[in-house]
């Protein structure tokens, strides 16, 4: 793969001197400025991602990123005959590290949260008041002899090039490389881990060896070649990393620990303030820590532990460091600090089994991971035979339950395989996971994203408890909720009013941060009310932390979804046992998030300024496909007879609940 930065005076010259202004491998032929760009396809970080095809002896597909003053090609297709030819100036890496960037496929939401991390801090102007000098006459110039200095010429990578590998904030990820692997899958793995420093996030690796058991011979002098072998893969992809082979934390809890005080089992190892020296100078000097699994006993002799128990001391001492770091220096941020942020903003488990498996989706892995709610089912729901499959994934997803309980709210942790870690980009520039969990299963199912490698995103969440009774509702909360979410003002006296006379149940994520409203609307012609979906809100501060996927899984669960094995999740509703509902909603024909209920509704049709979704209940829909598969027809079920027409005359005479 090349990639090629056509700087615009450059692209200008293009156009009228083709022979001298592009230095790449295919010469493009010349083409008017419009007609370069064909379809747009969607904003990807601060550059649109579009394709181009240039007309050229092997033709290729070209992924084209461009703003204002560059284009940047990458021909993802390299013709057979084409001789083998690598830019000077771009490191082969960065070829496939743009290309990583550009699957990420970001949102504008993702955007402004990865550069509100990375990017530069705004400072108020000082107004700056001209100063009137004067200046003396110049004096007779002085003819210097003339020397010629013979100009050293460096590769210098593109404005563009610098923008994007030199950001401005970097923070720090905790990383548990857990082998063995060979050298080609240990070189992948620190590939992508040098890709997330060029975008800033600086990992501080632990090393752990599942082959190389604690007590048998010489496992301490292995472990340290363990360790130094993934430092020297890392400098050989262009990095700079520190070897840690000393001890870091202190064997056991902190003497002020109280277990019976914490919902979470505190770790089994801690930290002061002097232990994370080796870390801090490391990461001040520019490289990467990469931190052999010991710790000091209460002998003060260094030990082998579980690399586990090195990660969970580490979350909780790096966070509290940073936290003394941010009181000393005040509350306003100096961006021109040198010292790295050691509050870790991800956890990345890095391993040969990849995520959690699930049995939902038939033994490949969750996709996103409700901690608060699911950490408990998850273990109960564990097949026997994923023990021998997947030895390590309940002690890794303990580990991540542990060391999120004291990262900011905001971090996420990430089991993934050695195969993909491109996906390690995309989870710092999204925080989300490869596949939203709340898609429809059918879709899951058939999505060629979906592996048995597809990494697991798994996050502290948020309680999720299902509401019945009217009189259990906190009015003021769920009023905060909806006019903050909807950003207009609620008429709580009709609205409160219909609620008590037609309320099913109500869904809520957290202390009033996410709702779905469920009612049951009587409907002539039908032989049960409409499962009406009322509202469905969330705050816009858990807008992008997954508590919308969490929130619409349980509602799937509750409703349409009723009665699959994959339903049973506790979330203090059914339990899985009913029988599912069709879901019916509405919603303004200009709404925005019209797209996300296209992706996750059966189906909808348009009436004036309204939109009708609905989901159909899946079980039903599991017997009517086996039957219309072994007839071979395809037809319209008695249930589906007339009853789009039954519903739109209910539902678009539902009074409106707003102010105007």
């Amino acid at each position: 793969m090349n990639v090629y930065d056509l700087y615009q005076p450059g692209l200008s010259r293009a156009l009228c001197e083709p022979d001298n202004a592009i230095d790449c491998m295919t010469k493009p032929t010349i083409f008017m400025a419009g007609d370069v760009f064909m379809e747009e396809v969607r904003t990807s970080l601060p550059y649109r991602l579009q394709m181009l095809s240039l007309d050229i002896k092997h033709p290729s597909d070209m992924g084209v990123m461009c703003t204002e003053d560059h284009l940047i090609v990458v021909d993802t297709i390299r013709g057979i005959h084409q001789p083998v030819v690598e830019s000077d100036d771009i490191p082969i890496s960065e070829h496939d590290f743009f290309l990583s960037i550009l699957r990420a496929n970001p949102s504008l939401r993702d955007t402004r949260s990865y550069l509100a991390s990375f990017g530069p801090r705004p400072h108020p102007r000082t107004p700056v008041t001209p100063l009137d000098i004067s200046l003396p006459a110049p004096s007779p110039a002085v003819q210097l002899p003339q020397q010629t200095i013979p100009a050293l010429e460096h590769p210098k990578p593109s404005p563009i090039l610098a923008s994007i590998l030199n950001p401005v904030i970097r923070r720090t990820a905790l990383v548990k490389v857990q082998g063995p692997f060979t050298d080609v899958q240990l070189e992948s793995i620190t590939r992508g881990l040098v890709y997330l420093e060029k975008l800033g996030l600086v990992s501080v690796i632990v090393v752990e060896h599942d082959e190389l058991h604690r007590g048998e011979q010489d496992d301490r002098s292995s472990i340290i070649e363990e360790t130094m072998r993934v430092a020297t893969s890392l400098e050989k992809h262009g990095s700079r990393a520190r070897p840690v082979v000393g001890a870091i934390v202190r064997l056991g809890p902190k003497p002020t620990d109280d277990e019976s005080s914490h919902a979470i089992p505190p770790p089994e190892s801690h930290t002061i303030s002097s232990d994370l020296i080796p870390i801090r100078s490391a990461l001040r000097a520019g490289e990467i820590p990469v931190i052999a699994p010991f710790a000091l006993d209460s002998f003060c002799r260094s030990i082998r532990i579980d690399a586990n128990d090195v990660v969970a001391g580490l979350a909780r001492g790096m966070v509290e460091a940073a936290a003394e770091d941010q009181s000393k220096r005040g509350d306003e941020r100096d961006d021109a600090c040198e010292d790295v942020d050691l509050t870790p903003l991800r956890l990345m488990i890095i391993n040969r089994e990849g995520g959690v498996p699930s049995y939902a989706r038939n033994g490949y892995p969750h996709l996103l991971i409700n901690l608060d709610s699911e950490y408990s089912h998850i273990n109960d729901t564990f097949h026997p035979p994923w023990h021998h499959s997947n030895p390590t994934a309940l002690s890794n997803l303990a580990l991540a339950r542990t060391c999120l309980a004291y990262m900011p709210p905001s971090s996420s942790a990430v089991m993934v395989s050695h195969r993909s870690p491109s996906s390690l980009i995309a989870n710092l520039i999204t925080n989300k996971p490869a596949v939203s969990s709340s898609l429809p299963h059918a879709l899951l199912q058939g999505n060629r994203k979906l592996t048995p490698n597809t990494p697991t995103l798994l996050r502290r969440g948020l309680p999720i408890q299902v509401i019945r009774n009217f009189t259990d509702i906190d009015r003021a909360k769920l009023n905060v909720l909806l006019e903050h979410s909807f950003r207009r003002t609620l008429d709580q006296n009709a609205f409160y009013t219909r609620l008590e006379k037609t309320l099913d149940y109500i869904i809520l994520a957290g202390d009033y941060a996410g709702v779905a409203i469920v009612t049951k609307e009587e409907c002539p012609g039908l032989d049960a009310p409409i499962t009406y979906l009322d509202k469905f809100a969330v705050l816009p501060s858990h807008q992008g932390d997954g508590t919308v996927d969490f929130l619409w899984v349980a509602l799937h669960d509750e409703s349409y979804g009723l009665g699959l094995p994959f339903s049973a999740n506790p979330n203090g509703g059914k339990g899985g046992k009913g029988e599912g509902q069709d879901l019916v909603w509405r919603s303004r024909a200009d709404n925005p998030i019209n797209k996300w209920y296209f992706e996750r509704s059966t189906g909808h049709f348009r009436m004036g300024s309204w939109v009708l979704f609905w989901c159909d209940a899946e079980k039903r829909l599991e017997i009517a496909k086996g039957r219309r598969g072994s007839s071979g027809l395809s037809h319209i079920e008695d249930w589906e007879d007339g009853r789009l027409a039954k519903w739109a005359e209910v539902v678009f005479k539902i009074p409106g609940t707003w102010k105007k």
